[in-house]
């Protein structure tokens, strides 16, 4: 998982091994990962979670990062305790042998990704991506949605050029040079897309991938600490119900924080609905899916059972 780390992911790594994981035990601090335009963004901006944990004797450290396979590195090695990924890298993740556990899950968000083509593009539909070359991240949450998206067209991945990169930042650059003929992104980088040049989208996440975000935990900070999670997402639903009910003050809020320009912000806000929610047996189906299907390309090396990563627990 450590193949493709770029500055962020090291600096974000780097920081959160600096706290030891007897220093976290011995202080009782949470040590939160969380990436760009999350839920977990919303919480930390809020600044209540470290008010609700007081009284308990915690304390809270976050950590962002850029990608969600180096914040599972990062929790595998006991870095942090608590975080939060999109369905395909906490699949990747567990097959991997990742030490994590499922906690619960957000709502579907499946405008949230999608395969964008230039406005001009001779390209009207993914079956016309046939030997074309499309900029994508392996493991990737698009990725997956590019699977399913080819298979719906009667194609398969082998069907066309995949242009292999590491970040989004890479992936836009690779499509607005012309070096690609599609990609794929998932907000807030696909709203600046859209926002900057008028792209189509080809195919978003509708009827094919439902693009959640996962929290997790490692199993054993999660059963020793099961009251510290359930303050952590009982202050969680207060800022999601806030969060669904305030798009553009939210919009506003996240912008300074993120760097995001508030337009971009406020375009994803408005396709996205904040709420966790158990992981019940129907997101278990859902993952599973995604498990069979990186296997079935070779990009997961081994059968896994999605299930037997979720936690015993229900802690919403």
């Amino acid at each position: 998982m450590t193949a493709f780390l770029n500055r962020r992911d090291l600096l974000a790594l780097a920081a959160a091994a600096a706290v030891t994981p007897a220093f976290a035990a011995d202080n009782k601090v949470l040590r939160i990962g969380y990436q760009k335009f999350n839920t977990l963004n919303i919480l930390k901006g809020a600044g209540k979670l470290e008010e609700a944990l007081k009284p308990q004797g915690w304390t809270v450290q976050w950590f962002e990062f850029a990608t969600g396979p180096v914040l599972f590195e990062a929790l595998n090695a006991g870095s942090i305790d608590f975080g939060h990924a999109a369905d395909t890298p906490t699949v990747f993740a567990q097959a991997a042998g990742v030490n994590s556990v499922y906690l619960a899950a957000e709502q579907p968000y499946p405008q949230g990704i999608a395969i964008l083509v230039p406005k001009d593009s001779p390209v009207k539909a993914i079956a016309d991506l046939k030997g074309r070359k499309v900029a994508v991240g392996r493991g990737w949450n698009v990725q997956y949605l590019l699977v399913r998206a080819l298979e719906d067209a009667g194609l398969s991945f082998d069907d066309i050029q995949p242009a292999w990169v590491n970040n989004a930042a890479d992936a836009r650059t690779a499509f607005e040079s012309g070096k690609v003929d599609a990609v794929g992104l998932w907000d807030p980088f696909l709203a600046g897309a859209q926002l900057a040049g008028n792209p189509r989208v080809l195919r978003n996440g509708e009827g094919l991938s439902n693009n959640r975000t996962f929290y997790i935990s490692t199993p054993q900070f999660a059963g020793a600490n099961p009251q510290v999670l359930r303050t952590v997402f009982a202050e969680l639903k207060k800022t999601n119900e806030w969060a669904d009910g305030h798009p553009q003050q939210l919009a506003d809020q996240l912008a300074p924080q993120l760097g995001v320009p508030s337009p971009v912000l406020k375009l994803a806000t408005d396709r996205r609905r904040y709420t966790a929610v158990p992981v019940d047996a129907g997101i278990v189906a859902e993952q599973q899916r995604i498990a069979d299907t990186f296997f079935k390309l070779n990009l997961i090396k081994r059968q896994i059972a999605v299930k037997d990563a979720v936690f015993k627990e229900v802690l919403l």
